[in-house]
């Protein structure tokens, strides 16, 4: 009877498991969650932060510029010109909230002023509020057209986008045609005044990113000059490209058009360069964005994805990867790839995505290829819920229902807090940070709202539309209006593009996988336990193992658990057990072996401290710092770097700086954003600095409550960066600049944290390597007792160690390494990392 209950209850989980099928109630029960939740959002931003540019929910105010702490680059979107607010005014058509559109257009026209003199991102204003102006204006043109509601609505958000792209021309005054990266509103780049124009590079996506908006604003304006600058800068890049291997890099010269950075991916820095050459096709109908877009799709599908992952090579080396880890704003290209007609390789992709936001409740700003987290910031983008709803709307599976469920319940119940909906500081403590870009209101909420919606409940057909990278709505009818400027400029297309069924048309699932209603499931369940989170256990033939364990890690009870290995004390499992089950296939009584041999800890971030030791400090005030991965290897040198702390001019350090007499001979200060810890090292190194000291330029971060992390280069060699560098929280470099300002000559050692002066010198913690065998009892390996063994023995009360060594001395040695503590509370999220980056480490089959 027992047994037909059991194989009753499992054959009725996994149709449980397999049935991802939503109801029509809810579906309409998850939408208006969505909508309570957007309610909430936007609410609290018109409550507490109107007119400001954003919300910060942790404070319940708006964020001014000049009036809070500067942030770097990040505040570069904010011209006092009610960012979120304008950013939003099409969500509310879309969420079908007319009353409040209607308001929040009359609050745009009458509040909102496009000529303050501030210096605002070119890129940033481009596509959240010229789009937002844009999207906004078709929305109210539609709805005055239908003559129900707007019949006061006058084109004056219109004007507004035209009056604000002839304030971002400018930035296009520039030897090559690419733009500027910054201008400002009020003075433009050039003027006296402007305090911008020193600026010689920019990022890719930055430059390719205006085509949508400028070709959209010369066609309803009919002002050419706007699409005319956007198709010249789109010709550079063309241009520029690495003409072997059709890639693009990051970063590039704006006036000679040589590339800065050559790394190339489809993350941060590029990635809208390509969304916007595919839809540009689908809004302008110019063949040749669609020509472009496919020769360099063909190139990242042959060099960058290694389904399911996406990793950046060199452009002109693209055989080798650069790093290991990808950045979140990638997750955007499993939906590029819905529209390109490439399904496959998109539900990979998907699939990797949604499992790291299973293992870390949200996707990191970075993880490694193993899946851990390189950058645990999280600032509630919404790349991964775009893709989820392209799939949804591609494959019609259910299951993309179930993953956009996910992300809200994620959302309300870790970034949810009384005055909206606050970012997450690092995903593996749940720290909240006090921001919520606007972008979370003019995204996140459309995704999430289609996504549940069927199309006849919308005021609107979607389909007439194109979403823009930041999901503001033009109309695809704009493709039927004369263009107004000449085309693009490119050379013939000599060599033979492989065309495939869908390079000049839309998917049809039925034509790529006829007859096979689960062929989305097929795929994804390669990749479904891809992190490790919710394996199940299954045993199979496997003899043995070789994985590394540290002692600091996880106890190897906990370890063997996670990786599927089911144990039983051996007095439990005797006790009852009856002959039968003495035979059943696939259960034994198993011993460990554990063979020891040095453990690399090759990988591990070493802290390193800024230790103020001159008067009155003494050696006293010591801050813990992140160190570089290029630059002098302060862990070779015997004491460190002793120096004299002198604040960079700039503070940023990302040109040649104004006081090289001061900074010679001492450790340089300069504050982190608007370019790479390598170019800031180089200026600085040129000045003659001895080391650099780099504080973080996002307020509230500290190493108490954030991991440390290791500053990398920029892509291309370092070997010229010979100077020690290392990297504070802001907390911390709050510390050493106040130290400054009070007592103005601050001498600092630069060293490891564990050769800090005063510190007391302990024992370094040994690491094993463990190698595991899996044997019945009694059975003993070939020349095991050759070597130094430990015996793992499995009791109630606990694990037990027992010694199987002759000689006596590597065991002896490693006596104080034996205890294991079981790990608590957040200890075993991060234990679970470290299994799976030995998993990937040790090359072995980790399901037995």
């Amino acid at each position: 009877m027992m047994k037909v209950l059991l194989i009753t209850f499992l054959l009725g989980w996994a149709r449980c498991q397999e049935n991802n099928s939503m109801t029509s109630e809810e579906k309409s029960s998850i939408r208006d969650v969505i909508v309570e939740m957007f309610d909430h959002a936007y609410g609290s931003y018109m409550k507490y932060a109107y007119p400001a540019d954003e919300l910060m929910p942790l404070s319940c105010r708006g964020r001014v510029r000049g009036q809070e702490p500067n942030r770097g680059d990040i505040d570069d979107s904010l011209g006092k010109f009610s960012l979120t607010l304008i950013d939003t005014l099409d969500t509310l058509v879309v969420l079908n909230k007319l009353d409040e559109f209607e308001d929040a257009v009359r609050k745009a026209v009458k509040d909102v002023r496009l000529d303050n003199d501030v210096v605002v991102s070119v890129f940033e204003t481009n596509i959240r509020v010229l789009g937002g102006l844009l999207g906004a204006h078709v929305m109210a043109d539609m709805l005055r057209q239908r003559g129900e509601r707007m019949q006061w609505y006058k084109d004056e958000l219109l004007n507004m986008a035209i009056e604000l792209g002839h304030r971002l021309l400018p930035a296009f005054n520039t030897t090559s045609g690419l733009p500027y990266p910054k201008v400002n509103l009020r003075y433009g780049v050039f003027n006296p005044l402007s305090r911008t124009g020193s600026e010689s590079d920019t990022c890719t996506a930055c430059a390719g990113t205006m085509i949508l908006e400028f070709a959209a604003l010369s066609r309803l304006s009919g002002e050419s000059v706007f699409e005319e600058h956007a198709r010249k800068a789109l010709d550079v890049l063309w241009e520029r490209r690495q003409k072997g291997s059709d890639l693009v890099g990051t970063v590039i010269n704006i006036h000679n058009g040589e590339w800065v950075r050559r790394d190339s991916g489809v993350g941060a820095g590029i990635d809208s360069y390509y969304e916007y050459l595919m839809k540009a096709y689908i809004l302008l109908g110019d063949n040749v964005f669609l020509e472009r877009f496919n020769i360099h799709y063909n190139a990242i599908m042959k060099y960058i994805s290694q389904p399911p992952l996406l990793l950046n090579v060199h452009m002109h080396n693209p055989t080798v990867s650069v790093r290991t880890w990808m950045d979140s704003l990638l997750a955007f290209f499993p939906g590029l790839q819905v529209l390109r007609g490439d399904l496959k390789p998109a539900i990979e992709t998907h699939e990797m995505l949604y499992q790291v936001t299973k293992q870390h409740k949200f996707l990191p700003e970075a993880f490694t290829s193993e899946f851990r987290v390189h950058w645990g910031q999280h600032l509630l983008r919404p790349e991964f819920a775009e893709s989820t709803y392209y799939l949804y709307k591609a494959t019609g599976d259910p299951y993309y229902l179930r993953v956009g469920q996910s992300i809200v319940e994620k959302l309300n119940a870790y970034a949810r807090v009384p005055c909206g909906f606050a970012a997450v500081q690092d995903v593996r403590t749940g720290t909240h940070e006090d921001r919520m870009d606007s972008f979370f209101l003019a995204e996140m909420f459309k995704y999430l709202y289609l996504l549940f919606t069927e199309k006849t409940q919308l005021t609107l057909d979607i389909d007439d539309y194109i979403f823009t990278t930041e999901a503001h709505l033009l109309p695809v009818s704009l493709s039927t209006t004369h263009p107004f400027c000449h085309g693009n400029k490119t050379e013939s297309f000599t060599a033979a593009l492989e065309e495939d069924l869908f390079t000049h048309s839309c998917p049809s699932t039925e034509t790529l996988f006829p007859n096979n209603p689960s062929f989305a499931k097929t795929i994804r369940d390669s990749y479904k336990y891809l992190t490790g989170v919710g394996r199940a256990f299954h045993p199979l033939p496997v003899r043995e193992i070789e994985l590394p364990i540290h002692d600091n890690v996880m106890e190897p009870m906990e370890f063997l658990k996670s990786m599927g290995i089911s144990l039983t004390p051996l007095n439990e499992a005797l006790a009852g057990e009856s002959a039968n089950q003495r035979e059943h296939k696939g259960v034994y009584r198993l011993k460990l072996v554990a063979e020891v041999s040095p453990a690399s800890d090759e990988g591990a971030v070493v802290p390193h401290v800024v230790q103020l030791i001159s008067p009155p400090f003494l050696g006293a005030t010591v801050l813990i710092a992140g160190p570089a991965k290029f630059g002098m290897d302060l862990t070779k040198q015997e004491h460190g770097v002793k120096g004299r702390v002198v604040k960079a001019c700039p503070y940023t350090a990302c040109r040649q700086v104004d006081n090289p007499a001061e900074v010679k001979g001492h450790i340089a200060l300069a504050l982190r954003g608007d370019c790479m810890f390598a170019a800031k090292a180089r200026w600085l190194q040129e000045a003659g600095a001895i080391g650099v000291i780099f504080v973080d330029d996002r307020e509230g971060s500290s190493s108490a409550e954030t991991p440390l992390f290791q500053m990398v280069g920029d892509g291309d060699s370092t070997d010229d960066i010979t100077i020690p560098l290392v990297f504070l929280f802001s907390f911390e470099g709050a510390v050493l600049a106040s130290a400054l300002e009070e007592h103005r000559n601050v001498d600092v050692l630069l060293l490891p944290k564990e050769k800090q002066f005063g510190h007391d010198k302990t024992r370094k913690t040994v690491g094993m390597n463990l190698k595991f065998r899996l044997s019945e009892e009694g059975e003993a390996e070939e020349g095991a007792t050759k070597r130094p063994t430990l015996e793992f023995v499995l009791e109630k009360d606990g694990l037990l160690l027992k010694e199987e060594e002759e000689e006596g001395g590597l065991l002896g040695e490693l006596q104080s390494q034996r205890s294991c503590s079981k790990p608590q509370g957040d200890e075993r999220t991060d234990a679970a990392d470290s299994s799976a980056t030995d998993k990937s480490n040790g090359g072995a089959d980790t399901n037995p």
